[in-house]
């Protein structure tokens, strides 16, 4: 095998240099010099890891501390004989880890989705023949002929080109193919748009011909690199962090008090097997088993109300993810623009609106042979122009050298030329004073810096002959210029203002360049604090990067890698990111998010990658979503507020009472009992309403607020206990059936009520409505904990029946414990800057 240099910058080499280098020729390769590249350097594949086992993955999923909470939890009240506590525990961990796993499965999916992208075969010169060979099979140093319509099957530096046009815009994002040319490209930071003489694996030749060198193959691509991003574990959202972070706060909770319980129990008062039972139906008491389920019907019924209006929610946690976004990446192209490009202006020299440079124009597109570009279809869509009488006579093609095309039309039998393309060369041949010719020139420069691509379009009467070319192209008549653009999406002004008022900050990534999506993000209203082009971006560091992004709103000329450098310096910077993309460009992007976002048309490994699916690619969606996330996130706090506060406070007071009573303050069957009521009553959560200034900013989550609550509103719960040790000790002299009745009437009913005054930050009723369910349950359970010390199944649980007293006493304290949560709540939100 011949000796060949892997060419890093090989944009910046000449041809020759670059054959030499490759050990190669324009004739391309043996076909044995091609399977000795095929042994040494492997095929032209994608590799990726080989994917664990189904059980591998789920038993990695058990390594999540709260999971393993819950477990042993489980595995208590199965010790304690309550088998229904362990069921619905067990099932729930499984739901919770099966859907995980699923995701995961998607992610390696879209791996394989990627590999479909490219072309099976693609067509070589080996051994001074041209033949078709598999997509795996090409190396590094083949030699390849491409026409219209072909899939570029590796990275390729091109050799001979004819009219080569390239769409590339599932790496670069950009509505306008590329012209490529022969020739060497100076610099070793050169960004996906500059390199006009390379083309990418994946994209496809839309007109023209050529010959390249393959330079890069498989995993080394630019689209390798993408897969490679895709095949990568997906990082931690905000959602999975904060999970994380409250199971680790749960699991030392009760780790110290269970262990401090069972001690003091142990060595003090009880035998060790009551002293054993009681602290693990302690452990039971601290541990919220229903959130999963209560965090799972919240995304669920969030992802129900979104599908009514057109999105479908793939990734559940995504939906709370929407609530927590602060960040919004999005491209302009089809996002914030129609995706579809529209003649807007059409003006003579004076700079007047013309109908005669609209007529000439679209006479030049009519007439035009071959596939048309975005900008000819937009003159022919633009409205019905009236060319009866003009019949074609020939065409002068379009080539890269003039940049411009001619049709020759006769019209009431006289012969004319006319001629649209690049302003600068149409102008060339235009008969036309050097001050006209400024003027035109600035009035071009102008349209160019607002976001327009122009054409010039010209016109001159010649005389009747056999055949026209290139040389007729003289003395021309400048008529005017032809603007055209992609349009702001009507909906999208009022839109990005909601999301700013929501907190939503929207930073712009996209493959097009500066000019065009400034022009756009000005006319939508969008706060520009700074730009900038990824060309500068490889040369920074992460820090220097980081602190350029946070003032920064537009980044323009990124390719993939680009893009997710942003995303991940984001997250890194404490902010919550959503990215909403459609191309295999953004697949990275997509999965690297908290929230990625496609839509139905997209292509697909960025469904794939995505979280949401836009049935509709309306940004009116993306205010829904944010709005439904909090409104999650808000139900899902209420429970973690409530649970832990309400569970900490009672486990304390149980834990402090068992020091100086001679019995147990509750029996374990009623620490069970009066936590699965509770959890009952919870289950309404998920039907409340939120607050309407609660959904005004972002919600992420916040493990030192959580602690915070639990330490300031667990002691006041205990607080309440404590008076009630007080009145039935005191008051009631009570012995052991007694208290632990009557401290299990006030635990439930108090903890069930005081979800109404938790549950908002104003005063509840009259400020804040709760949902009927959630009223519904959380009084019938209070009323049922109330009258079971009546009741003939009583004696189940040990309970006796409790002095007409000792309710009025009960009402007494709840009415207390409504007070002294309110003010306690005003407090709490006005030091953490709520008010």
């Amino acid at each position: 095998m011949k000796d060949i240099r892997i060419v890093e910058a090989y944009w910046q080499e000449t041809e020759q240099e670059l054959l030499r280098m490759l050990a190669s020729s324009l004739k391309g390769l043996s076909e044995d010099e091609a399977q000795k590249r095929l042994r040494a350097y492997g095929k032209n594949v994608f590799a990726h890891k080989k994917k664990d086992l189904l059980i591998v993955q789920f038993l990695k999923k058990l390594l999540n501390p709260l999971v393993l909470i819950l477990l042993c939890a489980s595995l208590i009240s199965a010790s304690l004989g309550e088998l229904s506590n362990f069921i619905i525990i067990a099932v729930i961990i499984s739901v919770s880890v099966i859907i995980d796993v699923i995701q995961e499965r998607h992610a390696e999916h879209a791996v394989d989705l990627l590999q479909k992208k490219v072309s099976v075969t693609a067509t070589v010169l080996r051994s001074h023949k041209k033949q078709e060979v598999p997509l795996a099979d090409v190396v590094i140093g083949d030699v390849i002929l491409l026409s219209a319509g072909d899939i570029i099957p590796a990275d390729v530096r091109v050799l001979e080109t004819q009219e080569l046009m390239v769409d590339q815009s599932v790496l670069t994002g950009e509505s306008y193919p590329q012209e490529k040319r022969v020739g060497a490209i100076r610099g070793t930071q050169v960004d996906y748009a500059a390199r006009v003489n390379t083309l990418f694996m994946g994209t496809h030749v839309q007109s023209g011909s050529g010959r390249a060198v393959v330079v890069k193959t498989g995993v080394g691509t630019e689209l390798g690199k993408i897969i490679d991003q895709v095949a990568k574990k997906r990082p931690e959202t905000d959602f999975e962090r904060g999970i994380k972070s409250f199971g680790y706060l749960l699991m030392k909770t009760t780790l110290v008090l269970v262990i401090f319980v069972f001690f003091v129990n142990a060595l003090l008062k009880h035998s060790i097997l009551d002293s054993f039972l009681f602290a693990l139906a302690l452990a039971v008491g601290l541990t919220p088993e229903l959130l999963p389920l209560i965090m799972t019907v919240n995304l669920a019924r969030g992802a129900l109300r979104m599908s009514k209006k057109n999105v479908v929610v793939k990734y559940l946690p995504a939906i709370q993810n929407f609530g927590s976004m602060n960040v919004c990446c999005m491209d302009k192209t089809g996002t914030l623009t129609e995706n579809r490009i529209i003649l807007e202006r059409y003006e003579d020299a004076s700079g007047k609106e013309s109908e005669k440079v609209l007529l000439y124009g679209y006479i030049n597109a009519l007439f035009q042979s071959g596939l048309k570009s975005p900008l000819e279809e937009a003159v022919l869509h633009h409205g019905e122009v009236s060319h009866i009488g003009y019949k074609k006579i020939q065409e002068i093609p379009f080539d890269f050298f003039r940049k411009r095309l001619s049709v020759v039309v006769e019209y009431k039998g006289k012969n004319g030329i006319i001629s649209k393309g690049a302003p600068e060369e149409v102008l060339l041949v235009c008969d036309i004073s050097h001050k006209e010719k400024l003027k035109a020139l600035d009035r071009f420069h102008a349209l160019s810096s607002q976001g327009f691509r122009v054409l010039a379009v010209a016109h001159r009467t010649v005389v009747h002959k056999k055949e026209y070319s290139e040389k007729d192209e003289m003395k021309m008549t400048y008529l005017g210029l032809m603007a055209f653009y992609d349009p702001p999406k009507k909906s999208a002004k009022r839109v990005l203002q909601e999301l700013a008022e929501h907190g939503v900050e929207v930073k712009i990534l996209t493959g097009d360049g500066d000019l065009v999506t400034r022009h756009v993000c000005e006319e939508l209203g969008l706060p520009i604090s700074g730009i900038s082009n990824g060309s500068g971006i490889d040369r920074m560091n992460d820090r220097a990067l980081g602190a350029l992004i946070e003032r920064t709103t537009i980044f323009a000329r990124l390719n993939p890698i680009q893009k997710n450098r942003i995303i991940l310096l984001l997250k890194q910077r404490g902010n919550v990111v959503g990215y909403m993309g459609d191309g295999i460009n953004d697949a990275p992007s997509l999965k690297t998010a908290d929230i990625g976002i496609s839509v139905n048309n997209a292509v697909d490994i960025a469904k794939e990658s995505a979280d949401v699916i836009l049935l509709k690619k309306d940004l009116r969606v993306l205010l829904d979503g944010v709005r439904e996330g909090r409104k999650t996130y808000g139900n899902i706090m209420k429970y973690l507020m409530m649970g832990t506060s309400s569970n900490f406070g009672n486990m304390v007071s149980m834990a402090g009472a068992s020091l100086f009573l001679p019995f147990l303050p509750m029996l374990p069957v009623q620490i069970l009992l009066n936590n699965l009521l509770y959890d009952f009553s919870e289950l309404a959560v998920p039907s409340d309403s939120v607050d309407e200034e609660y959904m005004r900013t972002p919600k992420k989550w916040d493990i030192v607020f959580i602690k915070k609550f639990m330490i300031i509103f667990g002691p006041i719960s205990s607080l309440i206990d404590i008076a009630t040790f007080v009145i039935l000790l005191a008051i009631f002299h009570a012995g052991a059936g007694l208290f632990q009745t009557g401290w299990f009437v006030e635990s439930l009913v108090t903890q069930s009520l005081i979800i109404f005054s938790i549950r908002t930050r104003v005063v509840p009723f009259f400020r804040s409505i709760p949902s009927k369910l959630l009223a519904v349950t959380s009084i019938g359970i209070a009323l049922f904990g109330a009258v079971i010390p009546y009741t003939p199944i009583a004696a189940w649980f040990g309970f006796v029946p409790v002095p007409t007293q000792f309710i009025v006493w009960l009402i007494a304290l709840m009415v207390g414990y409504a007070c002294i949560v309110e003010v306690a709540k005003k407090v709490l939100y006005r030091r953490i800057g709520v008010y």
